[in-house]
């Protein structure tokens, strides 16, 4: 199999008239005990279209249902040039000096944040493409993400981006997943060190979407009840990685573009 190009840009999808997306932060938030439902009501009224008009795009925002004071979010850019003056503009405009200590307020720490890129057109986070809710939406939108994290040893993310689309991706769809999206980290400099990020880290992202909960443990059944999983993929897979995967169980909130609905229309493709 010809070794994949992990340099080469693949822009996400980009709403109409927005500059496709090569370039995505993961942000996870420490939050004080209690405070997560106040950030997201501010974050979901206050700081979705200012940052998009910023020139940026709020692609998913979400729960950690394992971590009840956690708030996690991802955010797009068409490059890292944009993303600085994008950044540039929203943290020194009025909305975020109106709002920052609210929003700071809830926060413990704001730096676990990993730069990525996607790995290919193909491969890349697929958005709906149904209209945001308004404002003052409340409550959750359907469906369940779940974010892996896998940390590599250095100059490995390409033999495991080769590794998931030949053996890993086919397994998870087989076993009921939607594969949303495939990462790599983007190891361009932070242009904008006001907001740090886990720089040197070597990893490969895969977010999966469910209908719920249910659908998720059934599908960790049928992978459990697969020999070609327990016996070859999950030791090839822990052989690969420098230590126990990162895994989230994300359930989006009301205003995040990432959901359940529609979800047939976002199943990627088994490589040929």
């Amino acid at each position: 199999m010809k070794a994949l190009d992990t340099t080469a840009e693949g822009p996400l999808p980009a709403p109409a008239g927005q500059d496709p997306i090569s370039v995505v932060e993961l942000r996870r938030y420490r939050l004080h005990p209690g405070s997560r439902e106040k950030l997201i009501e501010l974050f979901d009224r206050e700081f979705v279209e200012t940052q998009e008009e910023a020139g940026m795009h709020v692609i998913g925002q979400f729960r950690d249902l394992d971590a009840p004071d956690s708030f996690v979010w991802l955010r797009g850019f068409a490059n890292m040039t944009s993303r600085e003056t994008a950044l540039r503009a929203f943290y020194s405009g009025s909305i975020w000096a109106q709002h920052r200590d609210a929003a700071n307020g809830t926060m413990v720490n704001s730096d676990n944040v990993l730069l990525l890129r996607p790995l290919s057109p193909e491969n890349a986070c697929r958005m709906t493409a149904v209209r945001r809710p308004p404002r003052d939406a409340k409550g959750s939108r359907p469906g369940l993400v779940v974010a892996t994290v896998a940390h590599l040893a250095p100059r490995t993310d390409g033999a495991f981006a080769e590794f998931f689309i030949r053996d890993l991706s086919p397994i998870l769809i087989r076993a009921g997943a939607t594969v949303l999206g495939t990462f790599v980290a983007e190891r361009s400099q932070n242009t904008f060190p006001r907001l740090p990020v886990r720089e040197g880290e070597t990893v490969f992202v895969w977010f999966l979407l469910f209908r719920d909960e249910v659908a998720y443990d059934a599908h960790l059944d049928a992978l459990s009840e697969t020999r070609e999983w327990t016996e070859r993929i999950l030791p090839e897979m822990d052989s690969r990685v420098w230590r126990p995967n990162e895994i989230s169980r994300l359930t989006p909130t009301a205003r995040s573009l990432i959901h359940a609905e529609g979800l047939s229309s976002l199943a990627m493709k088994l490589p040929s």
